[in-house]
């Protein structure tokens, strides 16, 4: 058992350095990641400048550049940091720097990482620039206890989580670049989330005949093809409110539209229409199975459509943009769940529920070759409360402290 007194030395070397941690992710936030365009090497290579100045060696992946253009990016510096200390597990600890673009309703300056009212502002405040700062300094304060430990730390910042993190951590797995036995990923709110729903992501393209509006009998409408197939699939919706999952904190599967595009003109008849839809799966569900329930439903309201004034068939076709697997609960996550709960709860002074998401994350890749892990980092109550993703997203200084001392601890019991 670790001793009390060396969670409040690291307490106390967390504290004496938060300035230095609050700084740190200041610039973090002034170095845009929007993705897209997703020109991500710029944060990676000033990331690294900051992580070899505290000295140690930084190993920066560079994915090649058609591989990154292939995803739609403009470019990805991976890094990784191996802090050993002795033979034992390897614990991750991964956080992504890519962020969607800041959008409108801002009243500060989204890469300003302006302190303020007891908080930091700025796109990526709370998701997940907070966490290289969370899991840097929670690093440090453990070499600094200068303590036997057990094992080796490595720290994955990686930048494609918003498009599917294959480019991240998926491609440091593939490549054999990691193999951790653990890990710990970028939180969002005082919770350990051992679950996460999956989700499949398609592009329907529906093929028509163009025409003239004034002469409309020369064509076949996509657009209204594609409504009819909207329709089909809004409708699934209801059927999904039946199924539900076991695990807390998700409840059932749901289907979204989220990008319509066809069509020349107003006064031309659209002869083609690409949509894209984003079906969330709840751990239970089996990826395949959903999948092909998918595809015959749109096939099957194609096939249903009947254009007004006669008209030629449509034709659709279908290509699969993302598939992510679930995170589904596992007993080889206890060790990580029992040391945040027990040191959330003497440093928050709360009771931390172990709980699933309705979101997707990195995480998942790391499952599919083996390795535990749960999602852990700064963050406030519920993830509502930070703006994430929305307009002046932020994050309150006290919650960057206790996540830092929380995963201090946690790392010095897990290697002890």
């Amino acid at each position: 058992m670790t001793s009390p007194t060396d969670h409040a030395r690291l307490d106390a070397w967390i504290e004496a350095h938060f300035d230095e941690q609050v700084r740190f992710l200041q610039a973090l936030i002034r170095v845009p990641t929007d993705t897209p365009p997703g020109d991500n090497a710029p944060h990676a290579r000033l990331t690294a400048e900051w992580l070899q100045g505290w000295g140690w060696t930084v190993e920066q992946h560079p994915v090649p550049d058609a591989e990154v253009r292939a995803a739609g990016l403009t470019s990805i510096i991976n890094l990784i940091v191996r802090r050993r200390f002795g033979p034992g597990p390897t614990l991750a600890l991964n956080a992504h720097g890519d962020v969607v673009p800041p959008g409108p309703g801002w009243t500060r300056d989204p890469y300003g990482g302006e302190v303020a009212e007891g908080r930091i502002w700025g796109r990526a405040a709370a998701v997940s620039k907070s966490d290289f700062a969370t899991y840097a300094f929670a690093l440090r304060a453990l070499e600094a206890l200068q303590v036997p430990l057990h094992g080796t730390v490595e720290l994955h910042f990686t930048y494609d989580e918003e498009f599917g993190g294959e480019l991240g951590p998926g491609w440091l797995l593939r490549h054999g670049l990691t193999r951790p036995d653990l890990l710990i990923a970028a939180g969002f709110a005082h919770q350990v989330v051992v679950a996460h729903n999956g989700c499949l992501q398609l592009e329907v393209t529906v093929h028509g005949t163009m025409g003239h509006a004034a002469v409309p009998d020369s064509s076949t409408d996509a657009l209204q093809a594609a409504s009819h197939i909207l329709q089909a699939l809004y409708a699934l919706n209801r059927d999904y409110l039946q199924i539900h999952s076991t695990v807390p904190g998700i409840t059932h599967p749901y289907l979204n539209v989220g990008w319509i595009e066809g069509g020349t003109n107003t006064n031309v008849v659209p002869g083609r229409v690409t949509l894209r839809l984003d079906r969330r799966m709840i751990p239970e569900e089996d990826p395949a199975e959903v999948e092909a329930q998918l595809r015959a439903t749109i096939a099957q309201a194609a096939a249903r459509y009947d254009p007004p004034r006669g008209g030629r068939d449509v034709r659709v076709e279908v290509r699969r943009l993302l598939l992510a697997h679930a995170l589904r609960p596992s007993p080889a996550q206890q060790p990580l769940v029992q040391a945040l709960q027990r040191h959330a709860q003497e440093v928050l002074g709360e009771a931390i529920p172990a709980v699933g998401t309705p979101l997707y994350t990195d995480v998942r890749l790391y499952a599919q070759h083996g390795v535990a892990g749960v999602i852990y980092g700064a963050g406030p109550a519920t993830v509502l409360e930070s703006n994430a993703k929305r307009a002046d997203e932020n994050l309150r200084l006290t919650d960057l402290l206790g996540a830092t001392r929380v995963v201090a601890r946690a790392l010095r019991d897990l290697l002890a």
